[in-house]
């Protein structure tokens, strides 16, 4: 076989970008992904009968910021997305009430003014500063990163803008990114109930409301006010489903069920590298892009005599941390009902499109990551509830939905020598009754169920110890230092060979940017226009 110019490892959806955008230049391109199907952790299946789970990442926050899916031209090939909004929901225990955010600024500060009329005026300036503020960070996350640049973005926008001229305005700005949203969140808000709501939403990336230069973890809320939240009609995984599509009509190859063993030199003359895959596939490339864990793919996989010994040495303390969630997904036979929610004749409420957040109160949350921090799952978790077939039916059989479940703090290694196989049921269970507990009407309502601890996140997607994100979203491991500085463009000390995925920047969730970004470097470093 006539060596490819590049070979992607691995099918996640940052690597199917990559791999487009490269093919779309020309090249002779390859994928090589260990499962049977294309995807990673943006993935949905029929893991119950008639019930369409995501398997890994649900909400698409940011992805449709890029413009990646008309780059590509992602509606020709399937892909087509339903708006959530509202976004998110905050049942008050015990009041019959809830904090709804709607895409509309008005409509979720009426909703805020019924528990505080302050806050509700707060939140209002709140956005409009915030939404400055991440329209920068926004462009830093679509490019390479390069030192500085996330500052003086702020700077440029905050310092200069019509509406705050002064310099201590953009000083404080940049105190309260240094801070953690734990503080930011409780010097701007008074009511306890926005507090918790807004605590929760800023969790989801994993670092503790407590740790330094986080501050932005809840300002980036502010977005959502702009360009909304989505869900990939048919399940999240339809995005990948649509990359692969596009890929393969832009004549690229996939290689599924190919688990990589190797990467080295090869030593054919024609291609720099020799990639070994499942039990006897060998694949003769000039170039590979790791789309997979950066450790998995710098430490495992390539030979070891082609990386520094300090380098390797460093790698192998980027912090990766003690994962810090997991998912149950369920098949219900309706949907949760909130006290004070309306619901129309199906049982749907407006509240079913949004982010359910099931964190009572800071305190709550609190207690939840100290018995983390002490190697157990919390006793009372928290949860994010996810209905998104009162939305898109395509889930469920007629009359009945899926209900996904994601809740923190869960540790991956647990004290005392514990074995998730051993709990995962127990723990499940748990969850599920935090969602009863909010909503009493889900007691005897599931069907069935999938489980996903941190262990099973692992062994099915190679999230290493359970972290969605592959490395902690902290600021040391974010921008330039993602996931070390001399790797933070894509690069590596090898000709040759790239890195892509949420090991680099910008970090994980289902985005793109760095599949495009990497892409961009690769096509600059080979010198060839970007198409």
């Amino acid at each position: 076989m006539k060596p490819f110019d590049i070979t992607v490892v691995g099918a996640g959806h940052n690597g199917l970008v990559c791999a487009c955008y490269l093919a779309k230049a020309g090249l002779n391109v390859a994928i090589v992904e260990r499962r049977p199907v294309v995807g990673g952790a943006v993935c949905t299946e029929e893991i119950i009968p008639g019930y369409r789970f995501d398997t890994g990442s649900s909400v698409h926050i940011m992805f449709r910021m890029t413009p990646i899916m008309d780059e590509l031209q992602l509606a020709e090939c399937g892909l087509e997305y339903i708006e959530m909004d509202p976004w998110a929901y905050h049942p008050i225990p015990g009041e019959g009430r809830g904090i709804t955010f709607y895409r509309s600024l008005d409509r979720t500060c009426e909703s805020i003014a019924a528990i505080s009329p302050r806050d509700a005026q707060t939140y209002g300036d709140f956005v409009a500063h915030w939404q400055e503020i991440n329209e920068g960070v926004f462009e830093v996350f679509l490019k390479n990163p390069k030192p500085g640049a996330l500052i003086g973005t702020i700077f440029k926008r905050n310092l200069f803008n019509a509406k705050s001229r002064k310099l201590w305005s953009s000083l404080d700005t940049v105190r309260q990114l240094m801070g953690s949203y734990g503080r930011l969140i409780d010097e701007t808000f008074e009511s306890p109930h926005l507090r918790a709501a807004m605590r929760w939403l800023a969790a989801q990336s994993g670092p503790a409301p407590t740790e330094a230069a986080t501050g932005d973890f809840v300002g980036w809320q502010a977005m959502m006010h702009k360009h909304g939240a989505w869900r990939a009609k048919g399940g999240s995984g339809m995005l990948t489903q649509a990359l692969a599509k596009r890929f393969e009509a832009l004549g690229g190859t996939i290689f599924l069920d190919a688990p990589v063993t190797s990467i080295r030199k090869s030593t054919e003359p024609e291609s720099r590298f020799c990639i070994n895959a499942g039990a006897d596939q060998r694949i003769e490339t000039r170039n590979v892009v790791t789309a997979c864990h950066v450790q998995t793919a710098l430490l495992d996989l390539l030979d070891p005599e082609l990386l520094p010994s300090d380098l390797k040495r460093r790698l192998r303390h980027v912090r990766v941390g003690n994962g810090f969630g997991m998912i149950v997904r369920h098949a219900v036979s309706e949907l949760p009902q909130y006290a004070g929610e309306p619901v129309n004749a199906e049982g749907i409420s407006p509240c079913h499109s949004a982010m359910q957040l099931l964190s009572p109160s800071n305190e709550y949350l609190d207690a939840a990551y100290r018995d983390y921090l002490r190697g157990c799952p919390p006793e009372h978790p928290a949860v994010l509830a996810m209905t998104f077939s009162a939305i898109d039916p395509t889930l469920a059989p007629p009359g009945k939905h899926v209900l996904f479940s994601w809740a923190q703090y869960h540790p991956y290694e647990l004290a005392n020598g514990g074995n998730w196989d051993d709990i995962a049921e127990r723990e499940a269970d748990k969850i599920y009754e935090v969602i009863c507990q909010a909503a009493p009407n889900m007691r005897g309502k599931m069907i069935g169920r999938l489980i996903q601890t941190p262990l099973d996140l692992e062994r099915r997607f190679g999230l290493l110890r359970g972290n969605v994100m592959h490395l902690e979203m902290n600021f040391d491991q974010m921008f330039s230092f993602r996931p070390l500085p001399e790797l933070a463009n894509y690069t590596t000390p090898v000709e040759g060979l790239f890195l892509t995925g949420a090991s680099t920047h910008p970090g994980g969730g289902v985005f793109g940017a760095s599949g495009r970004n990497s892409a961009h470097v690769i096509l600059k470093s080979l010198r060839i226009p970007v198409r």
